[in-house]
Protein backbone atom coordinates (compact mmCIF):
# COMPACT_ATOMS: atom_id res chain seq x y z
CA UNK A 1 0.00 0.00 0.00
CA UNK A 2 1.33 3.38 -1.03
CA UNK A 3 0.19 6.11 1.36
CA UNK A 4 1.13 9.76 0.85
CA UNK A 5 0.42 12.27 3.64
CA UNK A 6 -1.05 15.73 2.97
CA UNK A 7 -1.31 18.28 5.78
CA UNK A 8 -4.09 20.79 6.37
CA UNK A 9 -3.68 24.35 5.09
CA UNK A 10 -5.05 27.67 6.30
CA UNK A 11 -7.06 29.81 3.85
CA UNK A 12 -4.95 32.86 4.67
CA UNK A 13 -1.86 30.92 3.57
CA UNK A 14 -3.31 29.14 0.57
CA UNK A 15 -4.43 32.32 -1.17
CA UNK A 16 -0.75 33.16 -1.72
CA UNK A 17 0.14 29.79 -3.26
CA UNK A 18 1.50 29.57 -6.79
CA UNK A 19 -0.19 27.27 -9.30
CA UNK A 20 2.39 24.59 -8.52
CA UNK A 21 1.85 24.92 -4.76
CA UNK A 22 -1.93 24.74 -5.11
CA UNK A 23 -1.57 21.54 -7.14
CA UNK A 24 0.91 20.07 -4.65
CA UNK A 25 -1.45 20.60 -1.71
CA UNK A 26 -4.85 19.78 -3.20
CA UNK A 27 -4.53 17.76 -6.43
CA UNK A 28 -4.12 13.98 -6.46
CA UNK A 29 -2.58 13.52 -9.90
CA UNK A 30 -2.28 9.73 -10.04
CA UNK A 31 -5.22 7.89 -8.51
CA UNK A 32 -4.69 4.51 -10.17
CA UNK A 33 -1.43 2.55 -10.46
CA UNK A 34 -1.24 -1.04 -11.70
CA UNK A 35 -1.32 -3.68 -8.96
CA UNK A 36 -1.23 -1.13 -6.17
CA UNK A 37 -3.39 0.53 -3.56
CA UNK A 38 -2.36 4.15 -4.12
CA UNK A 39 -3.74 6.41 -1.39
CA UNK A 40 -3.44 9.94 -0.01
CA UNK A 41 -3.93 10.43 3.74
CA UNK A 42 -5.27 13.94 4.32
CA UNK A 43 -5.21 15.63 7.70
CA UNK A 44 -8.50 17.27 6.67
CA UNK A 45 -10.79 15.10 8.81
CA UNK A 46 -8.27 12.26 8.24
CA UNK A 47 -9.87 11.02 5.05
CA UNK A 48 -7.97 8.53 2.89
CA UNK A 49 -8.66 8.83 -0.84
CA UNK A 50 -7.22 6.97 -3.79
CA UNK A 51 -7.55 4.00 -6.08
CA UNK A 52 -6.86 0.29 -6.42
CA UNK A 53 -6.29 -1.24 -9.86
CA UNK A 54 -5.50 -4.98 -9.88
CA UNK A 55 -3.98 -6.07 -13.21
CA UNK A 56 -1.82 -9.16 -12.69
CA UNK A 57 -3.39 -10.49 -9.49
CA UNK A 58 -5.09 -9.51 -6.28
CA UNK A 59 -4.19 -6.39 -4.29
CA UNK A 60 -4.31 -6.83 -0.53
CA UNK A 61 -5.03 -3.93 1.79
CA UNK A 62 -2.83 -3.74 4.87
CA UNK A 63 -2.09 -1.21 7.57
CA UNK A 64 1.07 0.41 8.88
CA UNK A 65 2.58 3.01 11.11
CA UNK A 66 0.56 5.77 9.39
CA UNK A 67 -2.69 4.28 10.74
CA UNK A 68 -1.32 2.98 14.03
CA UNK A 69 -3.57 -0.11 13.86
CA UNK A 70 -3.15 -3.84 13.31
CA UNK A 71 -5.35 -3.87 10.20
CA UNK A 72 -6.78 -1.19 7.93
CA UNK A 73 -10.40 -1.33 9.08
CA UNK A 74 -9.72 -1.69 12.79
CA UNK A 75 -10.93 1.89 13.32
CA UNK A 76 -12.10 2.85 9.82
CA UNK A 77 -14.91 2.48 7.31
CA UNK A 78 -14.79 2.95 3.52
CA UNK A 79 -16.80 3.47 0.37
CA UNK A 80 -15.71 2.02 -2.98
CA UNK A 81 -17.08 2.72 -6.47
CA UNK A 82 -15.82 0.72 -9.44
CA UNK A 83 -15.10 2.97 -12.45
CA UNK A 84 -13.33 0.30 -14.54
CA UNK A 85 -14.04 -3.25 -15.70
CA UNK A 86 -15.72 -5.95 -13.65
CA UNK A 87 -14.03 -6.79 -10.37
CA UNK A 88 -14.32 -8.65 -7.10
CA UNK A 89 -13.65 -7.66 -3.50
CA UNK A 90 -12.95 -10.38 -0.94
CA UNK A 91 -13.68 -9.39 2.66
CA UNK A 92 -12.93 -11.89 5.41
CA UNK A 93 -13.50 -14.72 2.93
CA UNK A 94 -16.76 -13.38 1.44
CA UNK A 95 -16.57 -12.36 -2.22
CA UNK A 96 -18.51 -9.34 -3.50
CA UNK A 97 -18.90 -8.98 -7.28
CA UNK A 98 -18.53 -5.38 -8.44
CA UNK A 99 -19.62 -4.50 -11.95
CA UNK A 100 -18.89 -1.07 -13.46
CA UNK A 101 -20.52 1.72 -11.39
CA UNK A 102 -21.32 -0.62 -8.50
CA UNK A 103 -20.59 0.72 -5.03
CA UNK A 104 -19.52 -1.05 -1.84
CA UNK A 105 -19.63 0.05 1.79
CA UNK A 106 -17.01 -1.65 4.02
CA UNK A 107 -17.71 -1.51 7.73
CA UNK A 108 -15.30 -1.17 10.63
CA UNK A 109 -13.83 -4.46 11.86
CA UNK A 110 -13.21 -6.07 8.46
CA UNK A 111 -9.77 -7.71 8.63
CA UNK A 112 -8.74 -9.46 5.40
CA UNK A 113 -9.29 -7.33 2.30
CA UNK A 114 -8.41 -8.26 -1.31
CA UNK A 115 -9.28 -6.52 -4.58
CA UNK A 116 -9.33 -8.42 -7.90
CA UNK A 117 -10.14 -7.82 -11.57
CA UNK A 118 -12.16 -10.31 -13.61
CA UNK A 119 -10.04 -9.50 -16.69
CA UNK A 120 -6.58 -7.96 -16.37
CA UNK A 121 -6.89 -6.63 -19.93
CA UNK A 122 -9.85 -4.55 -18.74
CA UNK A 123 -9.02 -4.07 -15.06
CA UNK A 124 -11.39 -2.92 -12.38
CA UNK A 125 -10.65 0.54 -11.02
CA UNK A 126 -11.80 0.75 -7.44
CA UNK A 127 -12.06 4.39 -6.37
CA UNK A 128 -11.75 4.45 -2.58
CA UNK A 129 -12.65 6.84 0.27
CA UNK A 130 -12.11 5.94 3.93
CA UNK A 131 -12.89 7.80 7.16
CA UNK A 132 -12.36 7.06 10.87
CA UNK A 133 -15.22 5.09 12.39
CA UNK A 134 -16.57 4.35 15.86
CA UNK A 135 -19.05 1.55 15.09
CA UNK A 136 -19.12 -1.47 12.79
CA UNK A 137 -22.01 -1.23 10.33
CA UNK A 138 -22.74 -4.09 7.88
CA UNK A 139 -20.82 -4.29 4.63
CA UNK A 140 -23.07 -3.99 1.59
CA UNK A 141 -23.02 -3.76 -2.21
CA UNK A 142 -24.93 -0.77 -3.62
CA UNK A 143 -25.65 -0.88 -7.35
CA UNK A 144 -26.24 2.27 -9.38
CA UNK A 145 -29.93 1.33 -9.51
CA UNK A 146 -30.09 1.08 -5.70
CA UNK A 147 -28.41 4.45 -5.13
CA UNK A 148 -30.76 7.27 -4.13
CA UNK A 149 -31.40 9.59 -7.08
CA UNK A 150 -31.57 13.38 -6.75
CA UNK A 151 -32.22 15.37 -9.95
CA UNK A 152 -30.89 18.93 -9.96
CA UNK A 153 -30.05 21.79 -12.31
CA UNK A 154 -31.44 22.90 -15.65
CA UNK A 155 -30.51 22.94 -19.32
CA UNK A 156 -30.58 26.75 -19.29
CA UNK A 157 -27.90 26.87 -16.58
CA UNK A 158 -25.80 24.09 -18.16
CA UNK A 159 -25.92 22.06 -14.93
CA UNK A 160 -28.63 19.43 -15.37
CA UNK A 161 -27.45 16.39 -13.43
CA UNK A 162 -28.37 13.35 -11.38
CA UNK A 163 -26.79 12.83 -7.97
CA UNK A 164 -26.49 9.12 -7.16
CA UNK A 165 -26.10 8.72 -3.40
CA UNK A 166 -24.43 5.39 -2.56
CA UNK A 167 -23.21 5.77 1.04
CA UNK A 168 -26.04 7.86 2.45
CA UNK A 169 -28.40 7.53 5.47
CA UNK A 170 -31.31 6.66 3.14
CA UNK A 171 -29.32 3.83 1.53
CA UNK A 172 -26.78 2.37 3.94
CA UNK A 173 -25.71 3.16 7.50
CA UNK A 174 -22.26 4.63 8.12
CA UNK A 175 -20.44 6.47 10.89
CA UNK A 176 -19.43 9.64 9.07
CA UNK A 177 -18.66 8.81 5.44
CA UNK A 178 -21.08 10.01 2.75
CA UNK A 179 -20.28 9.17 -0.86
CA UNK A 180 -21.87 9.25 -4.30
CA UNK A 181 -21.51 9.84 -8.00
CA UNK A 182 -22.90 12.74 -10.04
CA UNK A 183 -23.67 12.30 -13.74
CA UNK A 184 -24.18 15.34 -15.93
CA UNK A 185 -26.63 15.22 -18.83
CA UNK A 186 -25.60 15.92 -22.41
CA UNK A 187 -24.80 19.60 -22.91
CA UNK A 188 -24.31 20.30 -19.20
CA UNK A 189 -20.78 21.10 -18.03
CA UNK A 190 -21.17 22.81 -14.63
CA UNK A 191 -21.38 20.95 -11.34
CA UNK A 192 -22.50 22.50 -8.05
CA UNK A 193 -22.99 26.07 -9.23
CA UNK A 194 -24.23 28.15 -7.41
CA UNK A 195 -21.61 26.85 -5.01
CA UNK A 196 -21.36 26.31 -1.28
CA UNK A 197 -19.02 25.48 1.57
CA UNK A 198 -19.64 23.33 4.64
CA UNK A 199 -17.62 24.22 7.72
CA UNK A 200 -18.55 20.97 9.42
CA UNK A 201 -16.92 18.56 6.95
CA UNK A 202 -14.46 18.30 4.09
CA UNK A 203 -14.87 16.72 0.66
CA UNK A 204 -12.88 15.00 -2.08
CA UNK A 205 -13.89 15.20 -5.75
CA UNK A 206 -12.74 12.57 -8.27
CA UNK A 207 -13.19 13.47 -11.94
CA UNK A 208 -13.38 10.76 -14.61
CA UNK A 209 -14.94 9.83 -17.97
CA UNK A 210 -13.16 12.82 -19.56
CA UNK A 211 -12.02 12.55 -23.16
CA UNK A 212 -8.26 12.69 -23.75
CA UNK A 213 -8.06 16.40 -24.55
CA UNK A 214 -10.76 17.62 -22.18
CA UNK A 215 -10.16 19.32 -18.82
CA UNK A 216 -12.18 20.33 -15.81
CA UNK A 217 -11.51 23.73 -14.24
CA UNK A 218 -12.12 23.05 -10.55
CA UNK A 219 -12.94 26.16 -8.54
CA UNK A 220 -11.69 26.32 -4.95
CA UNK A 221 -10.79 28.77 -2.20
CA UNK A 222 -12.91 30.96 0.04
CA UNK A 223 -15.88 32.54 -1.80
CA UNK A 224 -14.27 35.99 -1.75
CA UNK A 225 -10.79 34.67 -2.69
CA UNK A 226 -11.27 31.97 -5.34
CA UNK A 227 -8.62 29.99 -7.18
CA UNK A 228 -8.75 27.18 -9.72
CA UNK A 229 -7.01 23.90 -10.55
CA UNK A 230 -6.96 22.39 -14.05
CA UNK A 231 -7.86 18.72 -13.70
CA UNK A 232 -7.37 15.83 -16.15
CA UNK A 233 -9.14 12.49 -16.41
CA UNK A 234 -9.03 10.29 -13.29
CA UNK A 235 -7.60 12.92 -10.97
CA UNK A 236 -8.95 14.00 -7.59
CA UNK A 237 -9.14 17.20 -5.54
CA UNK A 238 -8.96 17.56 -1.75
CA UNK A 239 -11.40 20.28 -0.70
CA UNK A 240 -11.05 21.72 2.85
CA UNK A 241 -14.18 22.74 4.73
CA UNK A 242 -13.56 26.45 4.10
CA UNK A 243 -13.31 26.03 0.32
CA UNK A 244 -15.91 26.10 -2.41
CA UNK A 245 -15.83 23.03 -4.66
CA UNK A 246 -17.29 23.52 -8.08
CA UNK A 247 -16.14 22.76 -11.60
CA UNK A 248 -16.79 23.31 -15.28
CA UNK A 249 -15.58 21.04 -18.04
CA UNK A 250 -14.57 21.54 -21.64
CA UNK A 251 -16.60 18.41 -22.40
CA UNK A 252 -18.57 15.65 -20.73
CA UNK A 253 -17.39 14.15 -17.45
CA UNK A 254 -18.60 12.37 -14.32
CA UNK A 255 -17.42 12.90 -10.76
CA UNK A 256 -17.48 11.05 -7.46
CA UNK A 257 -17.74 12.99 -4.22
CA UNK A 258 -16.89 11.77 -0.75
CA UNK A 259 -17.41 13.67 2.51
CA UNK A 260 -16.57 13.14 6.17
CA UNK A 261 -16.60 15.28 9.28
CA UNK A 262 -19.07 16.41 11.93
CA UNK A 263 -22.28 14.94 10.49
CA UNK A 264 -23.82 12.88 7.67
CA UNK A 265 -26.51 15.39 6.65
CA UNK A 266 -26.04 15.75 2.89
CA UNK A 267 -27.94 19.06 2.82
CA UNK A 268 -25.78 20.70 5.52
CA UNK A 269 -24.33 23.37 3.22
CA UNK A 270 -23.51 27.06 3.53
CA UNK A 271 -24.73 28.40 0.20
CA UNK A 272 -22.89 31.27 -1.48
CA UNK A 273 -24.79 33.97 -3.33
CA UNK A 274 -23.42 34.49 -6.84
CA UNK A 275 -22.99 38.21 -6.17
CA UNK A 276 -20.57 37.41 -3.32
CA UNK A 277 -18.12 35.39 -5.42
CA UNK A 278 -14.78 36.98 -6.16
Amino acid sequence: MKLETRYSTHPEDSKFYTTEEIRDHYLIEEVFAADEASFVYSHNDRIIAGGIMPVNGEVKLGAGKELGTEFFFQRREAGVINVGGAGKVKLDGEVFDMNPEDGLYIGMGTKDVEFMSVDGENPAKFYFNSAPAHHGYPTRIITLEEAKKVHLGSTENLNKRTINQYVHPDVVESCQLVMGMTKLEAGSVWNTMPCHTHERRMEVYFYFNLNENDKVFHMMGQPQETRHIVVSNEQAIISPSWSIHSGVGTGKYTFIWGMCGENIEFTDMDHVDMKDLR
